[in-house]
C-alpha cells in the first residue's frame, strides 16, 4: 500500500500554503494537524518540530523537506502534506529553497516505525515525476488525490 494513503487525510493536505519562514510554516501546519486531531496541541507540535529541526535540517534537497518528530498523545503515525505559495529557505544540503513539505508525527515510543516510515516517504519524494505532479496541483483536493493515488 502506498505510504501517503496511510498517513494523510484531505484536511491535512494543503496546496499553496503561505509562510515566509520555516517557523511560520511550522506554526501553520501544526495548527492544521491539531484541528484535525484535537488530542494533539498545536504548540506542542510546533515545539517538537522546532526542536528536531535544531538537530539538523530536514530539507532533503530538490525543494523537498520532511520535518518529523515523535510526540506525546500521538497514537499512530500521521502526516501533513503542503505545497508552498513561495519556496522558503530550509538549509537543505543543495541550498535549493523548499516548496514541498511532508510533516510526519509518530508516537513517542515508535522508534523503528519512525525510521521505516521516513525511509518510505524519502523514497517516494525522491521521484521527480511524483514531485512535479504535486507541484502542479491547483488545489488541496487535487494535491491529496495525486499524493495518495501515486502508483509508480
Amino acid at each position: 500500500m502506498q505510504v501517503l494513503s496511510e498517513l494523510l487525510s484531505p484536511v491535512r493536505t494543503v496546496s499553496r500554503a503561505p509562510g515566509s519562514s520555516k517557523k511560520r510554516l511550522f506554526e501553520i501546519l501544526a495548527r492544521v494537524i491539531s484541528e484535525d486531531n484535537p488530542h494533539l496541541v498545536d504548540t506542542d507540535i510546533f515545539a517538537q518540530l522546532i526542536a528536531r529541526e535544531r538537530l539538523g535540517s530536514t530539507g532533503l534537497g530538490a525543494g523537498i523537506a520532511i520535518p518529523h518528530c515523535r510526540i506525546a498523545n500521538c497514537s499512530e503515525p500521521i502526516g501533513c502534506l503542503a505545497t508552498l505559495e513561495e519556496a522558503i529557505d530550509f538549509d537543505a544540503p543543495d541550498d535549493i529553497p523548499v516548496d514541498i513539505l511532508f510533516v510526519l508525527l509518530v508516537p513517542e515510543e515508535a522508534h523503528q516505525a519512525h525510521l521505516d516510515i521516513l525511509a518510505r516517504i524519502a523514497r517516494l519524494f525522491s521521484q521527480s515525476d511524483f514531485c512535479e505532479q504535486l507541484r502542479s496541483a491547483p488545489d488541496s483536493e487535487t494535491l491529496y488525490r495525486r499524493a495518495t493515488g501515486w502508483t509508480a
